[in-house]
């Protein structure tokens, strides 16, 4: 018994692409010729503007991800704190961050996100 043939993705999208629908072609009928053989249309794909170009982009497109390591009674500090005030805890980190920048003199967050990304 032969072995089936492998598959490949190629073959597997052309079984299920439906086929083309063409418009059919006139020609006048001549016996014993077959008729002309129709011509695929080329179609122009719309490509999508890069994730920096999108206005709506998310925070988490457009943002860096960075980890913290935060001891236990710190960690559960913050979050009582983001509970009590019902908030996030992501945004007592902005905060705190916030503070930090104005306490050192350096712009904060809102006026960084005012200027374009280099």
């Amino acid at each position: 018994m032969s072995k089936p043939p492998k598959l490949n993705l190629a073959s597997i999208v052309a079984a299920a692409a439906p086929p083309p629908k063409l418009a059919p072609v006139k020609t006048a009928p001549v016996h014993g010729l077959a008729p002309a053989p129709q011509t695929a249309e080329i179609v122009q794909l719309d490509v999508a503007p890069p994730p920096s170009c999108r206005p709506s982009a998310t925070l988490k497109e457009r943002a860096r991800q960075m980890s913290v390591y935060l001891e236990p009674p710190v960690y559960d500090q913050l979050r009582d704190l983001a509970y009590a005030e019902r908030t996030k805890m992501h945004a007592l980190m902005l905060e705190a961050l916030d503070m930090l920048f104005k306490q050192r003199g350096a712009r904060s967050i809102d006026q960084l996100n005012e200027t374009p990304p280099r």
